[in-house]
């Protein structure tokens, strides 16, 4: 199958699925902090959160792609240059039965993997009347399953998605507004790996603890590393690497987890980047720190932001280069 030369995508609407993307090497430059934060997360909360951060009408009123729109063509070219070494890393988990999947959120499973065709088949001779000996295979699949990107579809506010499109326009036959389909030609652009677990100088971080815009910008000073308009942000928190080293995925997904702070919102908006993924199931942290929504940094990111993220992703062998 061909697939875009930085992100293989996986055509449902609503995901897709990662291959990986352009990663730097730390480069000097100043870094200018956030002022500290101190939110009380409840839904008054998200909901001026989601009103502040609203960036419904910026790029238009037809737009399906939100901070995708912060890449330009300049930024594609300044990433490309950036490239030393020319490895490559695969930041995706395999599409199989041993993925996270328990049906604890959502009644998600794993891959189900299926051959419709067989080398023995062939030695049996159940082909040659097709004449032509071959294997083949179908996948099955819930795409949040493995490593994969939200479409701008995946999360309302109340009965509304991002720019404002009307969440029935969301139905059983898929999404007509707000896929993935829309990003197929735009997510390429610089990618910038905070080391969360490293800067705090553990193997990983355990479930529920936070992380916080403070320490996303101390870390990237510790790395001589600026974040800014268009990057591409990954966050490692180890969370992957610590149930892969356990044998266990216990509650990956959707249990507890280390994660961001409600106030991340903020520094994204700040920052104006184009997306930011980690090595968890949802981003954000979990216990959430209110119990009056179910993940609300996703109820403003997603809908009034129009934020790219991603989740699930594998960081270990691009942390340890």
């Amino acid at each position: 199958e061909k697939r875009n030369p930085v992100f293989g995508q996986d055509h449902a609407q609503n995901k897709i699925l990662t291959a990986g993307l352009f990663t730097l090497r730390p480069c000097k430059n100043n870094i200018s902090g956030m002022t500290r934060m101190d939110i009380k997360v409840d839904k008054k909360a998200v909901a001026e959160a989601s009103k502040k951060l609203s960036n419904w009408g910026r790029w238009g009123k037809d737009d399906q792609i939100g901070t995708l729109n912060h890449v330009t063509p300049e930024d594609i070219v300044a990433a490309a240059r950036l490239i030393r070494t020319g490895k490559v890393f695969a930041l995706g988990i395999p599409l199989d039965k041993t993925g996270p999947q328990t049906g604890l959120f959502g009644g998600r499973f794993n891959p189900i993997h299926q051959m419709l065709a067989t080398g023995t088949d062939a030695i049996a001779g159940q082909q040659d009347w097709n004449k032509i000996r071959y294997a083949d295979d179908t996948l099955m699949l819930c795409v949040q399953g493995a490593t994969h990107w939200d479409a701008l579809g995946h999360i309302f506010y109340e009965n509304t998605a991002y720019n404002g499109y009307d969440a029935k326009l969301i139905d059983s036959r898929g999404l007509s507004v707000l896929g993935i389909e829309h990003s197929k030609n735009k997510m390429v652009g610089r990618g910038v790996l905070l080391d969360i677990a490293r800067f705090r100088g553990v193997k990983w971080m355990q479930d529920g603890e936070s992380i916080s815009n403070d320490e996303l910008d101390k870390c990237a000073k510790e790395q001589n590393v600026a974040i800014g308009r268009g990057d591409f942000v990954i966050v490692r928190t180890g969370q992957m690497e610590r149930c892969l080293a356990e044998k266990e995925w216990g509650g990956y997904a959707g249990g507890d987890a280390p994660g961001v702070k409600f106030e991340n919102c903020y520094w994204c908006q700040e920052k104006e980047i184009a997306a930011i993924c980690t090595d968890t199931w949802g981003v954000e942290v979990r216990p959430n720190e209110t119990k009056d929504a179910n993940q609300p940094w996703h109820w403003v990111v997603i809908p009034s932001m129009g934020l790219c993220m991603g989740e699930i992703f594998y960081l270990k062998e691009l942390a340890q280069d």
